[in-house]
């Protein structure tokens, strides 16, 4: 693979990642890193023009990916959506577009079976020999297939199960070389699990709250190439939030939501130019990249070199509202925080929807506001369209 190929797909995999190396000035920022941190990024218009917020919102078509036991609380007997986002066009990069496909069924008053499919591409690459001539395109990619089972345990609380199909095709099996040797490379699998548990009340007849607890892809690391000490964690992830909701009168709506996130993937072992010298695996990096996917998420609570400063760093915010109009017309706004010395990603979202019967349209907007944070979806929009059959009350 020639040099320029290989340098253009790797950076498209670095745009991907959830967080940056280094800070304007320079610092070393200790971010997590996982494989396919893809399963991370908001895939809907709704949440994502509420800053990410997704554990306790309004039960949805996407309820998959925030919290898989709101899916017992929707309102229809059955439905199916599609969402669009583009990526990098800040970048003019006109080829690589994440896709989410979702449906669901209710089986009866209190069960809903669901399926989704998260489709990434990173567009064509061409290959070349060491003369420049073309030998081939690569079609970069990744994709995940769930299935999910929520049942109502109470009329106020309902549990979610999630399994989850990855696959992860960045190289298309092509070997690359540094120079000095070469790596055969090939397209990783996992299998994934998710669990949620979700509570929504109502305090009197024009206000009601939500809460909702998350854990999602927890399950068997990513492999690109047969060395065994060259494997990715899942993004492993814990997502708590909360909802309020007013209806105000016949008309307007508005709901206030808050989520609280952190990876449950341990923290590298820190380091500056290249030196490590601050973890508990200073001296056997083996010994960190074989800890395993349960300990792992446990030891994520209390593994930061930095100690408990360092470990609350790891806590993204996630702020959102959500007003409505006649159950017709929706506008939302929202803001996301993630510390400089994790990734960075500081940004605010807006967002509106649609509903026509049973049609609904989403459209959201994402606008960072910190320079370190170059979001992949930075200054772009995410087209959703949705159909659901909710029976008249």
């Amino acid at each position: 693979m020639k040099r320029s190929a290989l340098f253009t797909l790797l950076a498209a995999m670095a745009a991907t990642a959830l967080g940056q190396d280094y800070s304007e000035t320079g610092q070393y920022k200790n971010y997590i890193s996982t494989g396919m941190p893809i399963l991370l990024i908001a895939p809907d218009a709704v949440s994502s023009g509420m800053g990410d917020v997704g554990a306790a919102s309004t039960p949805d078509l996407f309820s998959a990916h925030w919290n898989n036991a709101k899916f017992a609380f929707v309102e229809g007997t059955m439905g199916a959506g599609i969402t669009y986002t583009p990526w990098l066009r800040h970048l003019n990069v006109g080829d690589m577009n994440l896709f989410y496909l979702s449906g669901y069924y209710r089986i009866n008053n209190r069960s809903v079976a669901a399926a989704g499919l998260t489709y990434f591409t990173l567009g064509d690459i061409d290959q070349t020999d060491v003369d420049g001539n073309t030998i081939g395109v690569l079609h970069p990619n990744e994709f995940a297939f769930d299935v999910t089972y929520a049942l109502k345990l109470t009329d106020d609380l309902s549990l979610g199960a999630s399994g989850r199909f990855i696959r992860s095709d960045l190289t298309n099996g092509q070997t690359i070389s540094d120079g000095s040797s070469n790596t055969s490379t090939k397209g990783a699998n996992s299998l994934a699990a998710d669990i949620g548990l979700y509570y929504q009340k109502e305090i009197d007849k024009a206000q009601s709250f939500a809460l909702g607890a998350f854990i999602s892809n927890l399950g068997a690391k990513l492999s690109y190439s047969d060395d065994d000490n060259d494997k990715e964690f899942l993004p492993a992830n814990l997502r708590l939030g909360g909802r309020y909701t007013n209806r105000i009168d016949d008309y307007n709506k508005v709901s206030v939501m808050l989520d609280v996130n952190k990876l449950l993937v341990p923290t590298r072992p820190y380091s500056r130019d290249g030196q490590t010298y601050v973890t508990r695996y200073a001296n056997n990096l083996t010994e960190y990249n074989n800890i395993g996917v349960i300990q792992g998420a446990i030891q994520s609570f209390n593994d930061a070199p930095g100690g408990m400063s360092e470990e609350l760093q790891e806590i993204q915010l996630s702020v959102g509202a959500e007003y409505w109009y006649a159950e017709t017309f929706a506008a939302r706004a929202g803001y996301f925080f993630e510390h400089a010395n994790k990734g960075g990603r500081q940004y605010a979202t807006v967002g509106v929807g649609l509903k026509y019967n049973v049609f609904n349209f989403d459209l959201s907007y994402l606008i960072p506001t910190t320079k370190i944070s170059t979001s992949p979806l930075a200054n772009t929009i995410r087209i959703g369209v949705t159909m659901e059959m909710i029976p008249e009350k």
